[in-house]
């Protein structure tokens, strides 16, 4: 295979030219105006996780000296200077949509956000009651012009105000005050009732520094300037071989928030010179320094106090019940008529909940195997496991606690389910667990029966409102001894290599079988184009970066195979380029529901096949991961899946091409408008009308 003239997208590139999306849809008018603020808190909070998560590599890599080509090519030089710019340039339009579109739509409304102007003379009074009652009691000023640099710590994504004061010693000489700004522990906003309909927003930011004086009632407080610092969020685990990898999380998460710094995000209205002590003061490189508005931690705007009013707001789809339940017959009876396949949020998770609720108090479910990623923080799938143990079934559940920024999570429920008498399996060395998998065994007619369950998603009731996912219900005995030997092999803790092969026929699973059933997969289309029989390709994922699955895309498209993806994150590589991808559209989705879903579709002579599962391609899933992947059979639900993924590449309105100059070039043709998430809603309530009505 020729890769030489192979051309790659840059990862961290393509994940700012997501963002850049995400940004696009609080530009968009026709969107509800509380979502536009949604959206804009989403790319806030999107960004804050690209500098705790990206950026120390970026700036450890980018223009290393190095025999390796790969690194060079991920962290070329100048790469810096490509981000930074990119991230000011949507920065500065982040600030042009909420100033120049939001905030005067809202006050079309009747409703006055009071950004980065002098506050309401008629709402003073009100402003220092609420800040002498309620915010005063939070704040923790320290005069850091008198003590050594180094010896404060500013607190990862925390908001503080830098204050300069009028020094009472060196006159002419400023004094700097390092303030809190406790958004953690209060509001950011408030809304005060401002007559005749009208009602004002203030920001928790500007009504501390309405009452400086009553925090400084002795000196004069000149300007206050608005800093954030974020931190890198990796954890170095050492050697994850040797002791108590519960213990060493632990004491890794205790220090992550003490990480190193990645970003100084500062006023931009703050002087060089207060810069310079800043970043003196708190030992901090230039190049850490981001330039920003009046107010940082935008992500807050999720909260913003008008969502509830009528007509700012979309219009919630309530899920649906998928008419393979019935309320009155045990989800088990539905599994066994036949596999069920739920489209998580469109349906209702109610059935995965009652799964384990049901199975908890089930007599004759005798053992239950799990495997959590993600935990919801209050989760109900948790407790009904904690259930089944106390009743006296064998629980066995993997818990990855090496699942970023959900590590405190896992710990917490991993302790409360082991002293509930769960099994507790923790995390494999040098490896996570990203499947999405859960078997009951159940003892019927004197032998032991396997009602399994596989999804594209995490076992989290909180996210399946709003990421779309798939999960699949099976009684297959196939499946569900596989699932078997799958556990078993986590039950063991050992690395794959040692453990040996397993013979994973219908399920692919990753350091196992699952890159090299993938690859097969693409050769045999390759093999049918170069025949010239008709060969298709179509794959919906989350990410796509992994260089040796993105090669044998590029040879298929040589070939002539038809590739469609649906990549809605990173994704490096690059389509429509002459002589190497002509054959390869991208197209990425970003709505109201977050696509989540992994789904690959092989033409096959025209008999498809069907794959869904936990795995994106990128380095670590493929090679780093524990991912579970599934053939999915039944002609009526490869159906199912057909109809959404041809939907999903109608979309015309919040549908995007990603060229290779990574900018999204939105979908425009002369079909009328449609748009993929309102039309699959709406032909999953006409499935659920019609199968009442039968």
């Amino acid at each position: 295979m020729n890769t030489e003239r192979n051309i790659y997208l840059n990862r961290d590139l393509s994940w700012l030219s997501f963002n850049g999306r995400v940004l696009e849809e609080a530009a968009d008018p026709t969107v509800a105006l509380y979502n536009r603020f949604l959206f804009l808190s989403i790319f806030s909070s999107n960004l804050d996780e690209f500098f705790r998560v990206r950026m120390p590599a970026i700036f450890a890599f980018s223009g290393l000296t190095t025999k390796k080509i790969s690194l060079e090519e991920e962290y070329p030089a100048g790469l810096v200077q490509q981000v930074q710019q990119t991230i000011q340039l949507q920065q500065e339009e982040f600030g042009r949509i909420l100033r120049d579109e939001l905030i005067p739509a809202l006050k079309s409304h009747q409703i006055y956000f009071c950004y980065d102007e002098p506050l309401p003379v008629h709402h003073l009074a009100a402003i220092r009651e609420y800040f002498l009652s309620t915010v005063m009691s939070f704040l923790q000023p320290v005069f850091i012009h008198r003590i050594p640099p180094g010896s404060v710590f500013l607190e990862n994504n925390a908001l503080y105000f830098i204050l300069e004061s009028e020094s009472g010693e060196r006159p002419g000489e400023p004094e700097y005050i390092l303030l809190n700004i406790p958004s953690a522990a209060l509001p950011r906003f408030l809304e005060l009732p401002a007559g005749e309909g009208w009602s004002s927003i203030l920001f928790l930011d500007d009504i501390i520094r309405a009452c400086l004086t009553d925090v400084f009632p002795d000196r004069t407080i000149q300007r206050a300037w608005s800093v954030k610092l974020t931190r890198n969020a990796d954890m170095n685990l050492e050697d994850e071989f040797a002791g108590n990898l519960a213990e060493k999380i632990e004491k890794q998460l205790e220090k992550r928030d003490a990480g190193p710094a990645t970003r100084l995000l500062v006023d931009g209205a703050m002087p060089e010179r207060a810069r310079l002590f800043v970043l003196s003061f708190f030992e901090l490189d230039q190049r850490e320094i981001v330039m920003g508005g009046r107010y940082h931690h935008l992500k807050d705007l999720a909260g913003i106090p008008v969502a509830k009013r009528p007509g700012l707001a979309e219009e919630a789809w309530p899920p649906l019940s998928h008419p393979g339940f019935d309320l009155q017959v045990p989800v088990i009876e539905s599994i066994r008529k036949g596999d069920q396949l739920l489209h998580i949020p469109y349906h209702s998770y109610h059935p995965i909940l009652r799964f384990f609720n049901e199975a908890a108090l089930d007599p004759a479910v005798r053992e239950i195997y799990i495997t959590l990623y993600r935990v919801a923080p209050d989760s109900h799938i948790v407790h009904a496991l904690m259930s089944a143990a106390r009743n006296g079934k064998s629980v066995t559940v993997f818990v990855e606690l090496k699942a970023r920024f959900d590590e405190a999570n896992n710990l917490k429920w991993s302790k409360k389910m082991k002293a509930a008498g769960i099994k507790i399996i923790s995390s494999i060395p040098t490896l996570k667990v990203h499947a999405k998998v859960a078997m009951l065994r159940r003892m019927e007619k004197g032998e032991m029966v396997d009602y399994c369950y596989l999804g594209t998603g995490n076992f989290n009731e909180l996210t399946g409102r709003f990421y779309t996912d798939h999960g699949f219900f099976t009684a297959s005995k196939a499946v569900g001894q596989e699932l078997q030997l799958l556990f078993s092999y986590l039950l063991s803790g050992k690395q794959p290599e040692v453990y040996g092969k397993i013979p994973f026929h219908h399920l692919l699973v990753s350091q196992f079988n699952l890159v090299r059933k993938f690859d097969k997969l693409i050769r045999q289309e390759i093999s049918r184009a170069n025949e010239g029989r008709p060969a298709g390709i179509i794959i919906k994922m989350n990410n796509l970066q992994e260089r040796s699955m993105i090669d044998r895309l590029y040879e298929a498209s040589r070939a002539g195979v038809k590739i469609q993806l649906l990549v809605r994150g990173i994704c490096c590589l690059a389509p429509g380029v002459e002589g190497q991808s002509e054959n390869i559209t991208v197209t990425r989705i970003v709505d109201r529901y977050l696509e989540h879903a992994r789904v690959f579709v092989f033409h096959n002579d025209g008999e498809p096949v069907y794959i869904m599962g936990s795995a994106d391609w990128m380095n670590r899933n493929l090679h780093s991961r524990i991912e579970v992947c599934f053939k999915v059979e039944e002609p009526r639900l490869k159906s199912e899946i057909a109809t959404i993924l041809d939907l999903q590449l109608k979309d015309n309105c919040k549908a995007s091409y990603l060229i290779p100059q990574m900018e999204n070039k939105r979908v425009l043709n002369d079909a009328p408008r449609f748009q993929a998430q309102e039309a699959i809603y709406q032909w999953l309530t006409q499935s659920v009308a019609s199968a009442a009505g039968q």
